[in-house]
């Protein structure tokens, strides 16, 4: 799921953020996401865009194989052109220690795709891949992402704390909001992919598991704003061992609150009152759930580890002290939101190529290179040059 966030915080001395925005006008995007600070595009919008620059890609030549899993890397050991001699990994913690290039991809029907120039751009979730990556001695490292809930406020509450007496106006639009908290406990919490006039959805990617997103149209004129309220955890403390150990994790909670809805897709809620003071709910108060299929009240002091749970009980009272009404008793939690980036890193080097598969480049949010289409599209731009100067020849330092 994607609502067309067009902001980004990541470090972008050579404008290519501008570049990403100018294709996105040209495909259909409203211009206005050109300057403003928050640009923004909805569901809707981006569904249609994606399908004008897919027709794009094919008048240029370019080929869209749906349906195309690939299930194995072609490789072989990595030979020096200028040497003539096989390399040999240096990297500590590499799953081989003979450097491999990569010669084509395997799709599921056994098609062979030949190339020694290949762009895995997958998303955060393409866990099947990360396995089989893995398993053929792609470098892969574990990497810090956040867990929590979804809360639902009214939007007129946000409105009213963010705008006070301008709250409504139509040249204002719904409000927004953007909160952290440094926690007692050394943990620290934080608003993510924060939706105005949103709703909250559901976005599992495996049977018996629920997961929670956020999204909004356009137009942001649902009635309820919605964000995730998460905690960062990292692999040292929270998930040791295993590189795909974040992935686990994020299996068992998401199984977790499968079982707390009810088994049935629905998702586990508890009003914020409620939740601060460790009592059930027992029914529903001003912020009604947008969640489909729906929600079940339940304890979701049970559905996160106890730090967690402890940091945001922390956080919520004060961010009410940031935005009044944020720990209003009738707001809604919703769990769990898991996917808040990739739990792992496919590592590469100056090249943008693997660490052990030359000729693999790793791109993007699943890659562990991203968070989100901004910063996934300025990724994709740095790849493409890379890839063309190894195309051409050219040594790392023409690709900045």
């Amino acid at each position: 799921f994607s609502d067309g966030k067009l902001y980004s915080q990541v470090k972008d001395k050579r404008h290519l953020g501008r570049k990403v925005l100018d294709e996105f006008v040209k495909a259909g995007a409203p211009p206005e996401i050109l300057f403003l600070s928050k640009p923004h595009i909805g569901t809707f919008k981006l569904v249609t865009m994606v399908e004008r620059m897919r027709a794009e890609i094919i008048s240029l030549g370019g080929e869209i194989h749906f349906d195309a899993k690939v299930v194995r890397l072609l490789h072989e050991p990595f030979v020096d052109s200028e040497s003539n001699h096989r390399d040999t990994l240096t990297t500590e913690g590499a799953n081989e220690n003979i450097l491999r290039q990569v010669t084509g991809v395997c799709l599921a029907d056994g098609t062979i795709l030949n190339s020694r120039h290949i762009v895995m751009a997958m998303g955060h979730s393409a866990r099947d891949t990360f396995s089989m990556l893995l398993e053929q001695g792609v470098y892969i490292e574990p990497k810090p992402f956040s867990i929590g809930f979804r809360i639902e406020h009214p939007q007129s509450v946000i409105d009213s704390a963010r705008f006070g007496k301008n709250a409504g106006h139509a040249m204002l639009g719904a409000a927004d909001y953007k909160l952290v908290h440094h926690c007692a406990n050394g943990r620290s919490v934080y608003s993510f992919c924060m939706c105005p006039g949103g709703t909250v959805v559901a976005a599992t990617s495996e049977e018996g598991h629920v997961v929670t997103n956020g999204m909004s149209q356009y137009s942001r004129n649902e009635r309820n704003a919605n964000s995730a309220i998460v905690v960062g955890i990292n692999p040292e403390t929270d998930y040791p061992g295993h590189v795909l150990a974040g992935v686990d994790l994020q299996r068992k909670l998401e199984k977790l609150a499968y079982e707390l809805g009810g088994s049935d897709y629905s998702a586990p809620a508890q009003l914020v009152g409620d939740f601060l003071a460790d009592e059930p709910s027992t029914a529903l108060a001003s912020a009604q759930p947008s969640y489909k299929p729906g929600i079940k009240l339940a304890d979701l002091s049970e559905a996160l580890p106890e730090f967690a749970i402890d940091a945001i009980r922390e956080a919520i009272p004060v961010f009410d002290r940031k935005i009044k009404g944020f720990a209003m008793p009738e707001a809604l939690l919703t769990g769990v939101e898991t996917r808040t980036s990739s739990p792992i890193c496919i590592k590469r080097g100056s090249d943008f190529q693997n660490l052990s598969m030359k000729g693999l480049y790793p791109a993007g949010e699943g890659a562990g290179y991203a968070g989100g289409i901004l910063s996934a599209g300025i990724d994709g731009i740095k790849v493409a040059e890379a890839l063309a100067a190894s195309l051409l020849g050219s040594t790392d330092s023409d690709v900045v």
